[in-house]
């Protein structure tokens, strides 16, 4: 089978290797779409993501379905959910997987991810998706997660007022979820022109930061209080400084970027005079039922948010594509 190995920062090859065979408890998929993340490009371009380092060559890709290539359940179309908790932990008991410490996870470290043509995967960490999905709204499955993720975490109500900063394909995401969600004024910004016109298909006013009066129409569409909740989406620190000036007094502010150079920080006597409450975004949080309910009952759209489609021997000039945030979601078809 073909499959994309990253060997070193740039050095994404695409070769021929063994079909993987699967162990006792899970079945093959036959992979159909793959998202590129920005954490995948975090390993493309930096060779690895906050303090987890390239090891040894790893396939990439964790946004991904497929269908299942054996047993009782061939043919099944699924989600892959690309975390793999030790399921035994305390934090596992308590209810949040997510933050297991023993997690193994798709294309992060030594875990060979998606971009390749078979997968063996837990049988209980993929989840059948309705024939109304395509391949790549599969894939869009786990980024949308991680926006429901980010927006439970606020705790939004009806009524609230929510700025989403950064519009990329999560950000995007949390606007519709935050919609759905009851909020009844949403204001995304971002600094690039063809996220802008996406994210107004959704939000009431959509901002550019980089315009000379932007902190007065930033005031002006979060009212003289702010914003209920604000939701990060670029992980750099103009974003986060954007986020404190846009939260009202005691709001949350969702951490959800992830820092080219793993440091944040943010403007402290504003948010601690604000009383403000952050909150950090671990990947997400078994909400694939949920995720696949919002797509399926079209009160979420993640088709429009793939720009660019490419083969897997393309790899490289999709990640290059991805890398120079050229469009929204490029998918890579093994």
């Amino acid at each position: 089978m073909k499959a994309a190995r990253l060997y070193g920062v740039g050095d994404l090859r695409v070769d021929d290797e063994a079909e993987p065979v699967a162990r006792d408890g899970e079945v093959l998929v036959r992979v159909t779409a793959v998202g590129l993340c920005g954490s995948d490009l975090h390993w493309y371009a930096e060779g690895g993501i906050g303090d987890a380092t390239l090891a040894r060559p790893v396939v990439p890709g964790h946004e991904f379905g497929g269908v299942v290539a054996n047993g009782p359940h061939a043919g099944r179309r699924v989600a892959v959910d690309p975390a793999v908790p030790c399921g035994r932990c305390e934090l596992c008991q308590e209810g949040h997987p997510n933050l297991c410490p023993s997690v193994a996870f798709a294309g992060h470290s030594t875990l060979d991810g998606a971009l390749r043509e078979l997968v063996a995967w837990p049988e209980h960490r993929v989840v059948p998706v309705p024939d109304s999905l395509t391949d790549a709204d599969t894939a869009m499955l786990e980024p949308l997660g991680v926006a429901i993720h980010a927006v439970d975490l606020s705790h939004p109500q009806v009524g609230h007022t929510v700025v989403v900063v950064g519009c990329g394909p999560i950000g995007l995401c949390a606007v519709q979820v935050v919609r759905a969600a009851g909020a009844t004024s949403v204001i995304g910004v971002e600094p690039l022109a063809h996220r802008r016109a996406a994210a107004s298909a959704w939000a009431d006013v959509v901002l550019d930061p980089h315009v000379g009066d932007f902190a007065d129409r930033l005031r002006a569409a979060v009212g003289p209080l702010g914003a209920h909740t604000v939701i990060e989406c670029a992980g750099n620190d103009d974003a986060v400084a954007v986020s404190v000036a846009a939260a009202r007094p005691g709001a949350t502010v969702v951490l959800a970027g992830i820092p080219d150079d793993d440091h944040t920080g943010f403007p402290a006597g504003l948010a601690r005079r604000k009383g403000l409450t952050f909150r950090m975004v671990r990947r997400m949080k078994e909400v694939y039922p949920r995720a696949i309910a919002l797509v399926a009952s079209g009160r979420v759209d993640v088709r429009s948010l793939v720009s660019h489609t490419f083969s897997l021997t393309d790899a490289v000039e999709a990640f290059e594509t991805a890398s120079a945030r050229a469009g929204l979601k490029v998918v890579i078809v093994p």
